[in-house]
């Protein structure tokens, strides 16, 4: 048994599917089965079953969750001390929606890494809002970006960092468009999300791009309109390569929220990287972040590290 295999189990029954247990890891599917296969073996039981409604907990399922879940963290927390030990640099792993993966996470982690004396390494990985609990309470990470947290467990901690708006860009209003969507386009809990279903834009005329920047070129070429960040698509209607099309819904006032673990809780880098997110150095990169990841080197779930 190992915490590999612990944190498969742990994921998989707070998540309720492989799938989305693989996509928080940054693994594959199969990995995730056969990780949870090699726990059912060793343990002699089944821990989870699919029923109707979904993955179910065996009673030695529901025995084992709340104990795999501290190993896990313990686990993490043991990495942490031994890296301390070692003089290694602090880790931050920070999960964000994909806008704020593509755009603003990465240069928010070099700007706070430049500050630490003893370096950062820093992870920015995207994930669903529904992940995003799920990650911070297993230790798998330290701070969320994004919308705010449907918290089931409790002790996660939410505020608000940043005000934006969405909008729909494209070439010219048309009657019955396609929208084009980031990968938040596919989490129930987004504001994208949200914004499809204000509009009542049927499944069948949504298509998903890996990053906002494909949508955007998408709907450039006058495929379509695309949900974007104002701010963040401004310097291309500035340009004249889009349009901000009106709606009968946007725009949309969103707030940023970063959440963490609470403060009796949380690692001290995630409370250090919470308190410069109000820093005027930090309000400047989430305003201006610049063009973004190129889109022929952004593939959410995405990971860099970062060395001070």
């Amino acid at each position: 048994m190992t915490l590999t295999q612990l944190g498969a189990f742990v994921l998989v029954a707070r998540l309720g599917s492989v799938k989305e247990a693989a996509r928080a890891l940054n693994v594959s599917e199969p990995a995730v089965s056969q990780a949870l296969t090699a726990l059912r073996q060793h343990l002699g039981d089944p821990l989870l079953v699919r029923g109707p409604g979904g993955m179910t907990l065996t009673e030695g399922g529901a025995r084992l969750l709340p104990i795999a879940s501290q190993m896990v963290v313990l686990g993490a927390e043991a990495e942490g001390a031994v890296r301390a030990a070692l003089g290694a640099p602090e880790t931050l792993r920070v999960v964000a929606v994909p806008a704020l993966a593509e755009f603003v996470a990465t240069p928010l982690l070099e700007a706070f890494a430049a500050r630490s004396p003893r370096g950062v390494e820093g992870d920015a990985g995207v994930a669903a809002g529904r992940e995003m609990a799920v990650l911070l309470h297993n230790r798998l990470a330290d701070i969320a970006l994004g919308p705010p947290l449907a918290d089931d467990q409790g002790g996660l901690v939410g505020e608000p960092v940043f005000r934006a708006r969405l909008i729909a860009v494209g070439t010219a209003p048309a009657p019955r468009p396609l929208w084009l969507v980031d990968p938040s386009g596919t989490d129930p809990s987004s504001e994208t999300s949200r914004l499809l279903r204000r509009l009542k834009v049927p499944e069948d005329r949504v298509r998903v791009y890996p990053t906002q920047t494909a949508a955007w070129a998408a709907a450039a070429d006058g495929d379509g309109l695309a949900v974007a960040i104002a701010h963040l698509v401004a310097p291309r209607v500035q340009r004249g390569e889009l349009r901000v099309i009106g709606t009968p819904a946007t725009p949309v006032e969103i707030t940023w929220h970063a959440t963490t673990l609470a403060p009796d809780r949380r690692p001290p880098l995630a409370g250090a990287f919470r308190r410069f997110l109000a820093t005027a150095e930090a309000l400047h990169i989430m305003r201006s972040p610049g063009s973004g990841v190129p889109p022929s080197r952004f593939r959410p779930p995405v990971y860099v590290t970062i060395w001070s």
